[in-house]
């Protein structure tokens, strides 16, 4: 067994580098998945059948497609359908974003359902518009109901950034196949930003405890 970490030692801060492109990746698309997940959360829930039938297609066919293929298809096909030479990070973005929403559609459409139908009733006959009762009744109760699965399908779109080292896209992932090649070396570089994604979902995690908990007492209080 042939290890040897001081290879990598100089190449530390390169990779340390993808943790910024890493997060960017993850925050931008965290941001935009969930809110055009929050959308299709309200066209599943509304009565008009037409857009909730679009809006369950649109979940059905990004949950049942590898995010593998989606990103591929975007990257590489969007220059020969639309003549735009597309970026990695613009590719990603929308990759993830797209992936995201859909999932994240699923578990805000399961938290509203899970509020108590009697507390829209009860705003609805009190004369709040359905907008007002949505976003300042229905919605923060449901955040409050999914957020443990809204931490999960973040940490799943940290470890899914990997990915997009076959796009070219200088993250964790490729920085490490980068100085893989060069040094002849794969175990240590790979182990290294292994340490580094589990820092960061660790951190994302305790994050998300802390809220949690202050969520929690903001009820109590």
């Amino acid at each position: 067994m042939d290890m040897n970490f001081e290879k990598i030692y100089e190449y530390t801060e390169f990779l340390l580098a993808g943790t910024k492109v890493t997060l960017s990746y993850t925050g931008y698309s965290m941001l935009f998945g969930f809110t055009l997940g929050v959308l299709l959360a309200f066209l599943k829930i509304q009565k008009y059948k037409p857009l909730q039938w679009l809006a369950f297609m649109y979940t059905s066919i990004f949950r049942g497609t590898p995010l593998l293929l989606q990103l591929s298809l975007i990257y590489f096909a969007t220059p020969q359908l639309l003549d735009y030479d597309i970026t990695a990070f613009q590719a990603g973005i929308i990759a993830f974003s797209l992936n995201s929403a859909a999932y994240i559609s699923e578990t805000i459409r399961g938290g509203i359902n899970a509020v108590d139908k009697g507390q829209a009733e009860a705003a609805l006959s009190l004369g709040v518009p359905y907008r007002s009762m949505m976003m300042q009744i229905i919605l923060p109760q449901a955040f409050k109901n999914t957020l443990p699965a809204l931490v999960n399908e973040s940490i799943n779109l940290l470890k899914d950034t990997s990915l997009l080292s076959v796009i070219g896209a200088m993250d964790l992932m490729r920085r490490a196949q980068v100085v893989g090649a060069k040094e002849y070396i794969y175990f240590e570089p790979l182990l290294f930003i292994g340490v580094v994604y589990y820092v960061l979902v660790m951190a994302l995690t305790l994050l998300s405890n802390i809220l949690e908990r202050r969520l929690r007492r903001s009820d109590q209080h």
